[in-house]
């Protein structure tokens, strides 16, 4: 099975699983999940193919222990960012940019994490580049590690299980094994609409908040509070 690239050749799902096997794409979402160097690995696509290729016989694992073993691959990742993130803590912020490195992800990821509180551990898993920072900077805010251990393995189960046996189900369908550089592209846009409406939303809040400061300091008139004294005189009516 050929599969598109959809960036350097090396980041192929298929490439990397035929040259890898089953350890490398157990090592990528391991990365994925807890590494800073890992938020540009193709996390979808690599367990959507996994698991058309246990299904086509391909890949020679039983489809289970694919999916347990995916999942802890995820779990220990966030661990590892969790723990990363409590030792690191507030320098993280601070970091200059680099090839590898943009403050601005470790930003976003604060901001999802603030939103959504300990369920953004299972929502940022669906949501690239995300999903690396979030267990990160959920140790930086030195969330509550029992409840950070819960919501670890309920998202670690849901994407790691979920995406394969996706890509195991629809691997079974014609159509998708004869079209598996279309289904990919569609995972990746797929997986890319939370960013872009959290992007819409962000804007839009901005323009309301730039539209309701250009009110500020108008009047009672302007629909102000009434001063103190407006207040008494309407008591003593």
């Amino acid at each position: 099975m050929n599969t598109l690239a959809l960036g350097p050749s090396w980041l192929d799902p298929d490439y990397l699983i035929n040259t890898f096997g089953l350890p490398g794409v157990l090592l990528i979402v391991f990365a994925e999940s807890g590494l800073l160097i890992g938020f540009f690995l193709p996390g979808d696509s690599l367990l959507f193919t996994t698991g058309l290729l246990v299904t086509t016989g391909q890949l020679d694992t039983p489809l289970w222990l694919v999916c347990l073993l995916v999942a802890l691959a995820a779990i220990i990742g966030d661990q590892v960012g969790y723990l990363f993130g409590r030792k690191v803590g507030p320098s993280l912020f601070k970091r200059p940019d680099s090839r590898l490195f943009k403050q601005e992800n470790v930003e976003k990821a604060h901001d999802f994490f603030e939103k959504y509180g300990p369920k953004s551990l299972i929502l940022a898993r669906f949501v690239p580049v995300v999903r690396t920072f979030t267990p990160i900077i959920a140790g930086v805010s030195r969330m509550n590690y029992r409840s950070f251990i819960v919501f670890n393995i309920i998202g670690g189960v849901l994407w790691g299980v979920g995406v394969t046996l996706l890509g195991s189900a629809l691997g079974k369908i014609d159509f998708v094994h004869e079209n598996i550089e279309a289904m990919l592209i569609l995972i990746v846009l797929i997986s890319v609409v939370p960013i872009a409406i959290e992007f819409l939303r962000a804007r839009s809040r901005s323009k309301k908040e730039a539209a309701s400061g250009g009110g500020e300091g108008q009047g009672p008139s302007a629909g102000g509070s009434p001063s103190p004294g407006q207040r008494g005189r309407h008591a003593k009516r």
